[in-house]
């Protein structure tokens, strides 16, 4: 995807019984925010393969996310090697951020 490119997208959903989810928190559980970036990483990078993320320069979660609500991520690439992403829950915002992504650890790097 070039900078500026054409967005991409996807969805997930956590489980109600997914195992991070017992005491996080008790009576009221909501999705933990690695759990949010586990799964939308996931995402970005079956898009972008050969690809990890090596840098994660900002993320900001302005409201929480329940089991079993269905998220949905888009991104697009703002630099060379850099993409700004935004996961949703209904069209509302749920956490934004950006990430730098680059070889997985233990690749060489081009030179």
């Amino acid at each position: 995807m070039q900078a500026g490119g054409t967005q991409a997208g996807g969805s997930f959903c956590v489980s109600a019984d997914h195992p991070c989810l017992p005491g996080h928190f008790l009576g009221g559980p909501i999705v933990p925010g690695v759990v949010l970036l586990d799964e939308a990483f996931a995402l970005i990078l079956a898009a972008n393969p050969g690809q990890s993320v090596i840098g994660l320069p900002s993320v900001k979660f302005v409201r929480p996310v329940l089991p079993a609500q269905q998220v949905s991520v888009s991104w697009h690439r703002t630099a060379e090697q850099r993409i700004a992403f935004t996961c949703a829950v209904a069209a509302r915002t749920v956490l934004h951020g950006s990430a730098r992504l680059g070889p997985p650890a233990g690749f060489p790097h081009a030179r």
